[in-house]
């Protein structure tokens, strides 16, 4: 979601706060601005727009600001007021200039305060509070100094009630940052040519080695004049050294060469051995464990979903998989020897850390499975599993999802192996198809053509509606889904468990909904075909993936006869995932930054 970035010394700070926000572009927004103070006058240069970062950079083009001073910049992805200019931050009130990741839930209250002392606001937000309440703090203090500014900032955090990561410069301290962190990632390191902030590791990527990620709770001041000791502020991490400037290699948007490399670039990585599955994880971690818990959001909620019936099945174990926005009010009853798992493509998802925050406060041993190990999720839990999935650029997911599922499995063999729930051939069967579903994906981009060709046929119908049906691990499959195709195509799409579609949803059958069914050869095709068979009775056009003949089918696209579900289930997801896609370059939409969404949620 929102992205900040901060510089502190002597560098052009236009250009370091610009590249910084467009490395956190993918992370998605609507709105862009920077703030700049130099020594040299008493101004403070603020500039905004409503619309992406080469807008800010034209609206800045002859703006140079080199020498010694400050500079704060973010994108805004519209919590509290529309996308417009006067809502993008840095939002400026006297002298300062604030920039605010999260959520002040208390805003309309203190805003109401302030405007009874006469405050005039610009902006819809609540993030231009925080200006306010600082330049009336610093108002009531005797003199202006780096200690009574520093006063004045502690007074005003100590009113904000919720989530926020806040970087506030003022005009009369032009060599100082204000920082302040709560729930929201907040990252501090320091390099040659001065000191930076950021709230993802990636804008850091070049400027620095170390970077610290500050606790909830910190609160302080950043001088020009005063060296820095990082390792006081926190524990040291490396900066990571890939860029999110990638590049499409060739392909039209980056979702389609995400799904092209899934194949390639998701690898078991040494987990697999001729005993069994090795995963690194601290010795005896997984032994005593006697139930498991699952918490996500979005799409890593649907691979909790894969995970559970794969564990449940596998390993013999009971699984709850929970929305993580829900679990942290649900009052959750927890058990001996309950294995926590959180799961988060970015490891910043606010809701799965705060999730995983209470599942601590409850005693629970806790494990992460996340595609980053400087996150915030890594610094929280007691043993992480890394998805290895590689950059990631496009908002809706792809190859995290389904190296999620690889990890999944992995896990479900590993407590399988430890509770010998598997006979010898069981498990061989269950290596053999992990070993080749890497294959399957890239096989499964063979069809890419004929995906492509139906979608055009499918677009010629006049569709209201788009039914999604699967059974066992591939009723999460079809959530994933039609989730994807709503994400990025703009359609009503729903996923169900195929019987479901008897309880309720059958009403809507017509010759304008469309049901994709996947009816895998190795998992109750019987049953599948005949919840096709009672839809297309009722005029529901069909769309079926399978192996098999599907005779109601008005689209159908022959998969191949593997020998385990889980390799049909890895061809089809890659199928799923190039039906969204093609669905939505059909109608001329922008498939890798889709309207409303964000890569990476960090407001509740």
């Amino acid at each position: 979601m929102c992205g900040i970035v901060g510089y502190l010394g002597l560098d052009e700070k236009k250009e370091i706060l610009i590249h910084g926000l467009e490395e956190l572009e993918y992370r998605g927004y609507d709105s862009a601005g920077l703030a700049v103070l130099k020594t040299n006058d008493s101004h403070l240069h603020l500039f905004k727009v409503s619309g992406k970062v080469q807008a800010l950079q034209e609206k800045a083009r002859d703006f140079e600001s080199s020498g010694l001073g400050v500079g704060i910049a973010h994108t805004r992805w519209a919590t509290h007021g529309k996308p417009t200019e006067a809502n993008a931050h840095p939002h400026a009130y006297r002298s300062s200039a604030v920039v605010h990741n999260g959520i002040i839930e208390n805003f309309a209250l203190l805003k109401a305060q302030l405007q009874k002392k006469g405050h005039v606001f610009s902006s819809q937000t609540d993030s231009e509070v925080i200006a306010h309440l600082f330049e009336d703090a610093l108002s009531q203090e005797p003199s202006v100094s780096i200690q009574t500014a520093l006063n004045a900032f502690k007074s005003t955090i100590a009113k904000l009630e919720g989530a926020y990561a806040i970087l506030l410069i003022c005009a009369k301290l032009p060599t100082c940052i204000f920082y302040a962190k709560e729930r929201s990632p907040l990252l501090i390191a320091q390099g040659e040519s001065g000191i930076y902030l950021a709230s993802a590791p990636s804008a850091l990527v070049g400027k620095a080695s170390h970077m610290v990620r500050l606790a909830d709770g910190a609160i302080g001041v950043l001088e020009a004049n005063k060296p820095l000791n990082l390792e006081k502020l926190g524990k040291l991490d490396e900066v990571p050294t890939d860029s999110q400037q990638g590049d499409k290699e060739g392909f039209k948007t980056f979702m389609e060469k995400e799904i092209y490399e899934q194949g390639k670039v998701l690898t078991l990585l040494g987990r697999l051995s001729p005993k069994g599955v090795a995963l690194e994880l601290p010795e005896g971690f997984l032994e005593g464990v006697g139930c498991l818990s699952i918490c996500a959001c979005g799409t890593s909620y649907h691979a909790g979903l894969v995970g559970k019936y794969l564990i449940e099945s596998l390993a013999g174990l009971k699984v709850q998989v929970e929305l993580a926005s829900e679990y942290r009010y649900a009052h959750p009853a927890t058990q001996q020897g309950e294995l926590f798992v959180a799961i988060s493509q970015s490891g910043e998802s606010a809701d799965t850390l705060e999730a995983l925050k209470l599942a601590k406060a409850l005693g629970l041993k806790t494990l992460g499975i996340c595609n980053t190990q400087s996150s915030s999720m890594g610094a929280l839990v007691d043993a992480m599993l890394l998805t290895h999935a590689g950059l990631e650029r496009s908002v809706a997911s792809t190859k995290a999802f389904a190296s999620q599922v690889l990890v999944l499995w992995l896990l479900a063999l590993q407590l399988a192996s430890l509770r010998h729930t598997l006979s010898k051939e069981e498990q061989e069967a269950h290596l053999q198809a992990l070993n080749s579903s890497l294959e399957s994906m890239q096989e499964a981009l063979k069809a890419h053509t004929q995906i492509k060709n139906l979608s055009k046929e499918i677009t010629k119908r006049d569709l209201k509606g788009y039914f999604f049906m699967g059974r066992g691990v591939f009723y999460p499959l079809v959530l994933e889904g039609a989730l994807k195709l709503k994400e990025i195509a703009y359609v009503h799409a729903q996923g169900y468990a195929s019987a479901e579609m008897k309880h309720g949803p059958i009403a809507l059958a017509d010759n304008t909904l469309l049901s994709t069914t996947l009816l895998p050869k190795n998992l109750l095709f019987a049953k599948n075909l005949s919840n096709v068979e009672e839809l297309s009775a009722r005029d529901s056009l069909i769309f079926a993936l399978s192996p098999l003949k599907v005779a109601p089918a008005t689209f159908y696209l022959k998969t191949p006869p593997y020998p385990h579900y889980m390799n049909e289930f890895f061809y089809m997801l890659v199928l799923l995932q190039l039906f969204a896609l093609e669905m939505a370059q059909l109608k001329g939409l922008d498939v890798d930054k889709p309207r409303n969404l964000a890569k990476s949620v960090t407001v509740e």
